[in-house]
C-alpha cells in the first residue's frame, strides 16, 4: 500500500473512532457525567423550571394572591371535553352546590360540576396588574380565562385567596431564604473549614472544641428561641433578615467540619506538598491546590442542603416565626391547614405541601446525580 493511501485510511479510521481524542474540561466530564444520570437531568428541569417561575412569579400566577373571592372554594375542573364532545382548547368547569340534593349524613349541599358553564381556558390572557420585577407594568398572564373571570386550579384558602397563585408566589421568599442561608453557610463554612484543616495546631484544637459546642445545640428549639427575641410589629423584611442569620449561623458548622477534613486529606498529597517545598504561599496554596478540589463536595453539599432549608423554613413558618403578611411562603400557607376538620372538609389546603414535595425531591434529584458524577471514584 502506498503511503498517501495508508495515511487517507488512518484519517478515515479516526473519523469513525467512538474514542475521544481531544482532551476535556474538567466541566466537560462532569456534564458528560451527569447527562446520563436520568434523576439528575429530572431535577435539573425541575429545579430549572422551580426558579423561572419563582422569576416570573407574577406573570405565572393566574389570580391576584392577596385578593379575595369565594372561601374556601373547590378546585375548577380542567377538562378537554364538553357537552359536544373533544375540544382542542381546555375547559375549566366550577363546582358548585345543589340546589335540591342534601348528603344524608352531613346534611350539607351536594357538589356537583357545573356543566352548563364551560368557561375556555387561555394563554397569555389579561388579568391583575403588577410590576415585574417591581419595574415593568404588566397585566398579561401565562393561564386564565376571558373576561377575567376567577381560575381558581387548586381552589381557594379561607380568605377566599387562590392558593396556586400564593403557592408560585410563594415560591420567591421560599427560595430567595433557602438560597440566601446556603449562600452564607457555603461561604462561612467553606472558609473556615479550610483555614482549619491547614492551619492545624492549636487553632485547629480549638476552633474545632467551637465548631463541637456549636453542633451539640438542639437546633429545633433554639431556632424558635431565637426568632422569638423580635417584635410581633417587627417588619416582614426584618424577620426575613433574621431567620436567614440564625439558619446560616447554626447550619455552617457541619460544612465546615467536612470541610475540613477533606483539608487534612489533600494537604498530605504529593503536589501540596511540591508547592510548599518550592516556597508558595499559603495563600497560593489553598486558593490553587486545595480549593479547587475542595468545591466538588461543596456544591454537592449545596443542592442537599437546600431540601433542609425548605423544610425548615416550611416548619417555622406553619409555627409562625419566619414570614409574616402580607408576605407569601409555602410554609404560612400551611398555617390553613392546622386543624383536622378543616383538612377533612377542604382538602384542597394542603396544595402546599405538594409545592414542599415537588422542590424538596427537585433538589434532591440534582444533588444525587451531581455526587456521582464529579466523584472521580
Amino acid at each position: 500500500m502506498s503511503a498517501p493511501a495508508q495515511y487517507e485510511g488512518e484519517a478515515a479510521d479516526a473519523r469513525t473512532s467512538t474514542v475521544a481524542t481531544v482532551n476535556q474540561s474538567y466541566l466537560a466530564l462532569v456534564w458528560r457525567r451527569f447527562r446520563r444520570s436520568v434523576p439528575g437531568m429530572i431535577g435539573f428541569v425541575m429545579v430549572s423550571t422551580l426558579l423561572i417561575t419563582a422569576l416570573f412569579a407574577p406573570f405565572m400566577a393566574p389570580m391576584d394572591p392577596n385578593q379575595p373571592t369565594d372561601s374556601f372554594a373547590p378546585p375548577d375542573r380542567i377538562s378537554f371535553f364538553d357537552k359536544d364532545g373533544f375540544t382542542l382548547w381546555p375547559v375549566a368547569y366550577r363546582i358548585v352546590e345543589s340546589a335540591t340534593e342534601l348528603d344524608l349524613v352531613t346534611f350539607q349541599p351536594i357538589m356537583a360540576l357545573d356543566m352548563d358553564n364551560p368557561r375556555p381556558v387561555r394563554l397569555f390572557v389579561e388579568g391583575w396588574e403588577y410590576r415585574l420585577w417591581g419595574v415593568i407594568p404588566m397585566d398579561t398572564h401565562l393561564i386564565g380565562l376571558a373576561d377575567k373571570e376567577p381560575l381558581h386550579i387548586l381552589g381557594t384558602d379561607k380568605l377566599g385567596r387562590d392558593i396556586l397563585s400564593r403557592g408560585i408566589m410563594g415560591a420567591r421568599i421560599s427560595l430567595i431564604i433557602a438560597l440566601t442561608s446556603i449562600t452564607l453557610i457555603t461561604v462561612v463554612g467553606t472558609l473556615l473549614g479550610i483555614t482549619s484543616g491547614y492551619l492545624g495546631g492549636r487553632f485547629d484544637l480549638w476552633f474545632q472544641r467551637f465548631v463541637e459546642i456549636i453542633l451539640a445545640f438542639p437546633q429545633l428549639p433554639l431556632y424558635l428561641a431565637l426568632t422569638t427575641l423580635i417584635p410581633v410589629t417587627a417588619p416582614s423584611y426584618l424577620f426575613i433578615s433574621f431567620v436567614i442569620l440564625v439558619i446560616a449561623g447554626l447550619g455552617w458548622a457541619q460544612l465546615s467540619r467536612e470541610v475540613r477534613s477533606k483539608t487534612m486529606a489533600m494537604a498530605r498529597v504529593d503536589y501540596v506538598r511540591a508547592a510548599t517545598a518550592v516556597g508558595a504561599s499559603d495563600g497560593r496554596i489553598i486558593t490553587r491546590h486545595i480549593l479547587p478540589n475542595v468545591m466538588s463536595h461543596v456544591i454537592v453539599a449545596v443542592t442537599l442542603g437546600i431540601p433542609s432549608i425548605i423544610l425548615l423554613e416550611s416548619f417555622l413558618g406553619y409555627l409562625g416565626f419566619a414570614v409574616k403578611p402580607p408576605l407569601i411562603s409555602w410554609g404560612l400557607m400551611l398555617q390553613d391547614a392546622g386543624t383536622f376538620s378543616v383538612i377533612g372538609s377542604y382538602p384542597w389546603i394542603l396544595s402546599p405541601v405538594g409545592f414542599v414535595l415537588l422542590a424538596v425531591f427537585a433538589f434532591n434529584a440534582l444533588g444525587d446525580g451531581l455526587r456521582d458524577a464529579i466523584d472521580p471514584y
